[in-house]
């Protein structure tokens, strides 16, 4: 049976056609994203996926779900979505690896008011870029078209991802200890969280465009705050090929002071040294434009560190050397210390 169009669902605002033709545009995009073990492609009702029998002996499925908040209005009002879909897959990505997770697939949920194949693909060009990078791959999806609920060229996108680890290689921090070392990788920026409290002091505060160009920045207003999450997951992989790492924590809302607790085991505190890294100058930014608190700032912000890597003492040096080896910009940040019942925080760090 020939395909038909639908005119008076058209006239509601929803076109099958541009969608079977959004189909037909990422489908070469998400072929190249493959990895041994996918069985189907796009277009079915789902993606399959064989783990590979025997390659495991006691494999664990890890898997995460998340967004990019409003950032999404930072690359309408700067016209250019090809890069917020790397931050959709790194906010997934990195909280698996924080399992010892090796990402296997992806899945995206890209919601519209009305489909603009351009934009639409230009996301699924960047999600694809971000699998490439975590060598992950992006086996499915769902597009929807809800006019009424979404206004005229807004869209929002939603990422979900599954992993796997050995069972007795799982990274949960119970083995943490007072004298570990704390290796903090540098952020890219921003990444994908604050962005409300971000929006109001630079557009709304400072009075600023996403065109401006911030002589402190070095850039415009719109590339700083469109420069993608950064993808950890590659260099981490390897690196625990190598040396134990006792425990992995993604910074991301709650920042510093509100993430690492997540990973200590109980008795145990970190001791964080702000001044052993370099804080990218958007924070300083937004601190004294916005008359942000030091103490906020490492709450609502990542301040510069992405994750941080627990590792043995001993192996603090080493671990350092190859993670610069790899790519990454890493700062011996801090260590475990012993919480004391007077302590009322799990994270001691002078934010000042």
């Amino acid at each position: 049976m020939a395909k038909e169009e639908s005119p008076r669902y058209k006239e509601a605002g929803v076109d099958i056609a541009k969608g079977n033709a959004f189909i037909d545009n990422i489908k070469p995009i998400v072929a190249s994203t493959f990895r041994p073990g996918v069985l189907t492609g796009i277009g079915g009702f789902g993606g399959l996926f064989a783990l590979g029998g025997g390659k495991f002996k006691d494999p664990v499925l890890v898997s995460s779900t998340d967004g990019v908040g409003t950032k999404l209005m930072i690359a309408n009002m700067c016209n250019k979505h090809d890069t917020i879909g790397i931050d959709l897959v790194a906010m997934c990505v990195n909280d698996i690896i924080v399992c010892g997770g090796t990402p296997l697939f992806f899945l995206d949920y890209f919601a519209t008011g009305g489909l603009d194949l351009g934009v639409a693909t230009d996301v699924v060009k960047g999600i694809a870029k971000g699998c490439e990078i975590s060598q992950c791959s992006l086996i499915g999806g769902e597009t929807a078209e809800m006019p009424g609920l979404y206004k005229a060229g807004d869209y929002d996108i939603a990422g979900f991802v599954v992993g796997i680890c050995e069972r007795d290689k799982m990274i949960d921090g119970s083995e943490i200890r007072v004298g570990d070392k704390l290796i903090g990788l540098a952020s890219n920026g921003v990444h994908s969280n604050g962005y409300s409290l971000v929006r109001k002091v630079i557009f709304e505060e400072m009075g600023l465009t996403v065109d401006d160009y911030v002589e402190e920045l070095g850039c415009t207003v719109g590339e700083e705050l469109l420069r993608p999450t950064r993808i950890y997951v590659q260099p981490l992989l390897n690196l625990m090929k190598n040396y134990k790492v006792k425990g992995l924590v993604h910074i991301t809302g709650g920042g510093i002071i509100e993430n690492i607790p997540r990973v200590l085991p109980k008795g145990c505190k970190a001791v964080i040294d702000k001044k052993s890294w370099d804080v990218p100058p958007i924070f300083d930014l937004l601190q004294k434009n916005g008359n942000i608190s030091p103490s906020e700032m490492c709450i609502t912000f990542n301040c510069g560190i992405g994750m941080v890597v627990v590792v043995n003492d001993k192996d603090a040096d080493d671990c350092m050397q190859q993670l610069s080896a790899l790519g990454e910009t890493p700062f011996l940040i801090g260590e475990i210390a012993a919480r004391k019942k007077k302590d009322s925080c799990a994270v001691e760090v002078d934010c000042g």
